[in-house]
């Protein structure tokens, strides 16, 4: 006889168990099915093992800077070993810490692949479940192209990228995303010879232009090549490194032989499976209501699965979305992507919340622009991170916050401020009269502001 549940949720990533704690805290009998590791990509493979990884790149970068903060020592060097072992353990401890959470909230945790297998029915081998509402959670995997597929050896996705067994004298990334640049600034900064190869006209092309112009200056600074309006036509692989053929828009070709190369072309989301049950996919996501229904009755999809943005934050607040609708909790309403922060761990930071400069102006509106660089602020010399800026983008006649950009020391910390600035519908005039603490590097977030109505204080 199948097991039933009030709710059933396919995936154990951020969005999932996520969703699935907010079901049970609402008192649904809840399930959550997983086929590898709790925490999915996010913890396992994505944003918790990366950040723990740059954080050592980091350090390193630090140490080669010692005499500036008045130290000096000999003989620098790192363990890549040591660096993944640090970074597995990180992503383990996490991983391990949503098993406690399940079982604090009484989700049973059922391992496996689950299959729909009719309305309200999954299997999971040879186990038949029934429940009310079932949602997808299953994510996304790398996007692979013909001619640059990866063998695991030579030519890496982000989880061979994310355990070297060593540490490759040079490398070739292929996309220049949150994700490609990320590996890009880790490897650069141990000390690997990196080259970005971009098919559009500038890295991190989702950001403010203006923005991305000065990450890629800075990048360019560390000694990062950087190939933008290029592609990869080809890979030849050797018997340890590989020679890529690049050509540009215009026609231009060169080779480039490097140790490895890392593909980073974006996602596409794991829909095997769904066929014939009546869900809708489109380019490889499943189309969803404002709600994450499917049209299936009670069939639901959250995360990377339903498209962009592709971040773990935006999956654990749809997840509750789903799990507050089902419940008809009041007052639940629908997620507004504008609103959803993006944040990039390269060196230096870039995070952003809302329209950038151009898309602003593209809406029609009448904008204001406020800009502070990082050199005006006292704490972010003091700390030697005067490399940065921060940017604002109101409507002039409203005072809205339609964006904010910025690039530096720490910016995906301080990102947030904007953000419930857009939640909270603040305009420029509620936040010039916010007081802001000083020295901090948040004082650069007022003056930008400020900057918008011409009266910064520190430039």
């Amino acid at each position: 006889m199948a097991e039933s549940f009030d709710f059933l949720v396919i995936g154990g990533g951020p969005g999932g168990y996520v969703c699935a704690i907010r079901a049970a805290q609402l008192g649904m009998k809840t399930a959550v099915v997983e086929r590898d590791r709790l925490g999915g990509i996010c913890l396992n493979w994505g944003c918790i093992p990366t950040k723990a990884l740059l954080r050592s790149s980091e350090i390193f970068h630090l140490m080669h800077r010692l005499g500036e903060f008045g130290f000096s020592a000999d003989n620098l060097k790192f363990d890549i070993a040591k660096i993944v072992a640090r970074s597995r353990k990180v992503s383990q401890q996490l991983s391990n810490g949503v098993g406690f959470v399940m079982k604090k909230h009484k989700i049973t945790v059922i391992a496996g692949e689950a299959k729909l297998a009719g309305p309200g029915k999954v299997t999971v081998g040879d186990k038949e479940y029934t429940a009310g509402n079932i949602v997808l959670a299953t994510g996304a995997r790398a996007r692979t192209m013909p001619g640059l597929e990866p063998d695991g050896k030579l030519i890496w996705t982000y989880r061979e990228a994310m355990v070297p067994t060593s540490f490759p004298k040079s490398l070739l990334v292929v996309g220049s995303g949150a994700i490609g640049i990320e590996f890009a600034s880790f490897y650069r900064t141990l000390g690997a010879e990196v080259t970005v190869v971009e098919i559009l006209d500038r890295v991190l092309p989702v950001e403010d232009e203006e923005i991305s112009a000065f990450a890629a200056k800075a990048f360019a600074k560390q000694g990062m090549k950087i190939r933008t309006a290029t592609g990869v036509e080809k890979l030849v692989k050797g018997a340890d490194t590989v020679t890529a053929t690049l050509k540009t828009k215009d026609g231009k070709t060169e080779t480039l032989s490097v140790d490895r190369v890392i593909l980073a072309m974006g996602i596409v989301g794991n829909v095997e499976g769904l066929e014939n049950t009546g869900v809708k996919i489109e380019k490889t996501h499943v189309v969803t209501d404002e709600w994450g229904a499917t049209g299936v009755p009670g069939l639901w999809a959250i995360g990377d699965l339903v498209g962009p943005p592709w971040l773990a934050h935006k999956a654990m607040h749809e997840g509750v979305i789903v799990a507050e609708r089902v419940a008809g909790v009041k007052g639940v309403h629908p997620l507004d992507a504008s609103k959803v922060p993006g944040c990039t761990y390269c060196w230096p930071q870039v995070a952003s919340v809302g329209m950038t400069e151009a898309k602003a102006k593209a809406s029609g509106r009448k904008i204001k622009v406020g800009r502070f660089p990082f050199i005006g602020n006292g704490k972010a010399i003091a700390l030697g991170e005067a490399e940065g800026l921060v940017k604002t983008v109101f409507d002039a006649e409203t005072g809205e916050l339609l964006g904010a950009h910025m690039v530096g020391a720490e910016v995906t910390e301080l990102i947030q401020g904007y953000a419930v600035a857009r939640a909270g519908e603040l305009t420029d005039e509620d936040l010039a009269h916010t007081i802001f603490p000083h020295p901090t590097l948040s004082e650069m977030m007022h003056e930008a502001v400020l900057d918008a109505d011409k009266k910064a204080l520190h430039i």
